[in-house]
């Protein structure tokens, strides 16, 4: 175990955690919400310093980020625990083995090994994905703080629910994030996530004035987030922020305790993306629907087609020098 990173002790024993915008206050021998952090005798610790529950490398694609340094490999590892709980989690598993089985599962991985696997399979980046590494922060920290001194970037998968202390500490070593927008409702962030909309959107707005590379993205589930309405706000919202922005719009599938809704046709992430075009977003991709061509880069300005994609795998990149062949645009990212 280790102790924790932003939290204060308050009367009779109790602690007060800051990590993230749910700001718990947790009595001794109890677990905040994300169930990973223990007040013990009125110290706060995090139970998965260390504790790797998942290792893999991927494609950067899967994360999903399409302009940071596109067909990249990211080595990505994870925790177990979540400080959200949404009904459709696809790694329920393990984000939410906390609260569903009461369990702390992981194996020892210190962040000297991360880094050192990740070396060692020639990744570019260290992602901190799968479940949220708000949670394990204290070990994604050292670990980005290793990582950057070895040179690889850093990348978090994130629900956007961290703390701005917490962001603004990690902030100088993270080099990319892709952040669930998962709705504009703020009833839908309290009934299927159990969290708010404000911080979330507040959280996309720290990221984007930290010079952190961010992409967006929304899973669409039919009869929850799927109106027009929500669309269109949800792309107003990220060209107010910056129309450079990629918003990936991905398909839902039945899955843990959402099992009612059906799957989303094709044709709502199309207009879902018509939408984000409409309102002046450069990048919009369609995800979660392979052989699409709205999963390939094309220059916002002459509509050449840039980037070819099927699935995780880039077939074609025409990108020189970060710039369209054609015209000339700069097209917005890292590593392109």
């Amino acid at each position: 175990m280790k102790e924790a990173l932003f939290y204060s002790k308050g009367s009779n024993q109790a602690v007060h955690c800051s990590l993230c915008f749910h700001q718990c206050t947790i009595q001794p021998g109890k677990t905040g919400i994300c169930g990973v952090r223990e007040n013990r005798e009125g110290i706060l610790y995090t139970l998965v310093y260390g504790k790797s529950i998942s290792e893999a490398v991927d494609p950067i694609e899967k994360k999903p980020l399409f302009h940071f340094y596109p067909g990249s490999r990211s080595f990505s590892i994870a925790t177990v625990g979540c400080n959200f709980k949404c009904l459709h989690c696809q790694n329920s598993g393990i984000s939410q083995m906390p609260r569903d089985h009461g369990r702390i599962a992981g194996d020892d991985v210190p962040p000297e090994t991360v880094v050192s696997l990740a070396q060692e399979y020639r990744c570019r980046s260290i992602s901190y994905t799968y479940t949220e590494p708000t949670v394990y922060f204290e070990y994604a920290y050292d670990t980005a703080r290793l990582a950057r001194e070895a040179q690889l970037t850093n990348v978090f998968v994130t629900n956007g629910y961290t703390g701005p202390e917490a962001l603004t500490v990690i902030g100088p070593y993270l080099d990319a994030a892709n952040i669930d927008l998962k709705s504009f409702s703020d009833t839908f962030y309290r009934t299927v996530c159990g969290a708010k909309l404000q911080p979330v959107l507040d959280t996309i707005s720290l990221y984007h004035r930290l010079g952190i590379w961010i992409e967006i993205t929304t899973l669409i589930i039919p009869g929850h987030n799927d109106s027009d309405d929500e669309l269109l706000e949800i792309a107003r919202f990220i060209k107010r922020l910056d129309e450079r922005i990629p918003w990936h719009i991905s398909a839902f599938h039945p899955t843990y305790r959402l099992t009612d809704a059906r799957r989303t046709p094709v044709s709502t992430l199309t207009r879902a993306r018509e939408i984000g075009f409409s309102e002046g977003l450069r990048y919009v991709y369609q995800g979660n629907v392979p052989g699409e061509d709205a999963e390939h880069t094309f220059c916002y300005k002459c509509k050449t087609l840039l980037i070819r994609r099927i699935g995780f795998t880039i077939t074609e990149n025409r990108v020189i020098d970060g710039s369209c062949p054609h015209c000339k645009a700069a097209i917005d990212g890292v590593g392109l």
